[in-house]
């Protein structure tokens, strides 16, 4: 996610692949931080801010 999308649009199974997908940025961001490949630091707040997002609108959507 570059920006912040409206998660509401997107189904089950779009959510659970954008999961996914960004767990997997911010475990490359770790791996490439003790690399010293990544010059920006917030990349990765933000990375983790997205799968905080994700997480809210699941959690959201099982508790309607």
């Amino acid at each position: 996610m570059k920006n912040k999308q409206d998660l509401t649009k997107h189904s089950d199974v779009e959510l659970a692949k954008l999961l996914e997908e960004s767990r997997a940025a911010v475990r490359q961001f770790r791996f490439d931080i003790t690399g010293s490949k990544v010059k920006n630091l917030k990349e990765g707040a933000n990375k983790r801010k997205a799968v905080a997002r994700i997480l809210t609108e699941q959690a959201k959507r099982k508790a309607n």
